[in-house]
């Protein structure tokens, strides 16, 4: 469906044409699920929030302003409400800990691993909510990014729909969200510094 056939499904149901929504419904269904059950890894969950999803798309749909395609401002609605079930529901989060640069050259940050064996859950659970609280230090738009990318494991297309921006642009964010969430970690004490070999060690590798 084009972007004018989307404006002109809208078009009707705002003007009392209810029956017309569920061309919009049909049109969508498949792609809100799949991202809902990206997010929230469970049939029954994914199926629930597609439901809310199209509620909320309903009811909301005077504010519909047409800046976009009406897919990618439900996608947005999509990702928002798969977002807040998930807080709900106190869902653990992992982030990735690779920091990798556009040019494709990646870090691993390290755990500082001192605590006895018998606290380590708790070591993990700490380290999960300075992960979390770093996150949320973030600007807007690479927060967006973390989560989208390395909690729900979204493809960058699906990133880029999602954002109305392009694939490039959400690599580059990507990149910036990752130094800078490594940046705060490393501040905050939550991860010792990213061990990088100097010259004399590359010369030693090399040759051994």
């Amino acid at each position: 469906m084009t972007r004018e056939e989307e404006m002109a499904v809208v078009k009707k149901v705002l003007a009392g044409d209810v029956n017309a929504f569920e061309i919009l419904v049909t049109e969508n269904q498949k792609s809100v699920y799949n991202l809902a059950l990206k997010i929230m890894k469970n049939e029954s969950d994914a199926l629930d929030v597609s439901q809310d999803v199209f509620l909320k798309a309903y009811t909301n749909l005077k504010h519909f302003r047409g800046d976009s395609r009406f897919s990618v401002w439900l996608y947005r609605l999509a990702y928002n409400a798969c977002i807040d079930a998930t807080r709900k529901s106190k869902a653990s989060m992992n982030v990735s800990l690779t920091v990798t640069d556009e040019d494709s050259t990646s870090t691993e940050m390290e755990i500082t691993d001192t605590r006895p064996l018998p606290e380590r859950e708790l070591e993990r659970r700490e380290t999960q909510r300075e992960v979390q609280e770093a996150i949320s230090q973030l600007p807007e738009d690479q927060r967006k990014i973390i989560v989208m990318r390395e909690f729900s494991d979204m493809p960058y297309e699906d990133i880029a729909q999602a954002l109305d921006i392009s694939v490039g642009t959400v690599k580059s964010r990507l990149s910036r969200a990752r130094k800078s969430l490594a940046k705060i970690l490393v501040q905050n004490g939550t991860f010792s510094p990213p061990k990088r070999l100097n010259k004399s060690e590359g010369r030693n590798r090399k040759n051994g």
